[in-house]
């Protein structure tokens, strides 16, 4: 069974009520690491063969990663992005006893295959390393910075929160994201969420009917 983790009832709303393709249970975990980690804890200690945990979602896309508004993209790996001691724009991150893993390597099989599938179904994706924050970046120069840092290809609040919780549980994950938004000083007027909601959940769609669990 897989296991469709989203933050809201927003982005969920293209998969609501699913009835093809792989058997698949809905989670809404909500918004941020720590709601996200608690819920998909919760849910998996309650039992259930999970055999694919696939997190969903918007995310802001950083300038110059190659990444454009309504792309598709499939994570590589997770850093969590600002985690430590704030500088201003910079983070640096928690040396000695107070270091923690805060790198996450997701399925080399599932992305290889997630890409295949959106590739031959005519929704090409980028794939590259994602950057979970706790607070939004609202100006280009945090986004450049964190670009910079992780070589990062688009921001978001949740996946690094799911790829920990896997890898405790020993369950593969999968993250597909759409750009709503470019990482800039923030301008809600150029988002385009209602319409990468909607294509991410067509591209989520695609990877519940043809994906094979491993």
């Amino acid at each position: 069974m897989i296991l469709l983790v989203v933050a809201t009832e927003m982005e969920a709303m293209p998969l609501a009520g699913e009835k093809t393709g792989q058997p698949h249970e809905l989670l809404v975990a909500g918004v941020g690491p720590l709601e996200t980690a608690v819920r998909l804890t919760r849910r998996l200690c309650e039992g259930g063969a999970v055999s694919l945990v696939l997190n969903f979602g918007v995310a802001g896309a950083y300038a110059g990663s190659g990444a454009r508004l309504l792309d598709i993209c499939l994570a590589e790996s997770e850093v969590m992005g600002d985690f430590g001691i704030c500088h201003g724009e910079r983070v640096e991150p928690l040396g000695g006893q107070l270091a923690s893993r805060d790198f996450f390597t997701l399925d080399p099989q599932y992305v290889a295959q997630a890409s295949e599938i959106l590739d031959n179904q005519a929704c090409r994706c980028k794939k590259g390393a994602f950057v979970t924050v706790n607070g939004v970046s609202a100006t280009a120069g945090r986004g450049a910075q964190l670009r910079a840092a992780y070589n990062g290809l688009c921001e978001n609040m949740e996946g690094g929160a799911v790829a920990r919780v896997c890898e405790e549980f020993v369950v593969p994950c999968l993250e597909v994201r759409c750009v709503s938004n470019m990482v800039e000083d923030r301008n809600p007027g150029n988002w385009q969420l209602a319409a990468a909601v909607q294509k991410c959940g067509e591209a989520v769609s695609l990877l519940i009917n043809y994906i094979v669990l491993i």
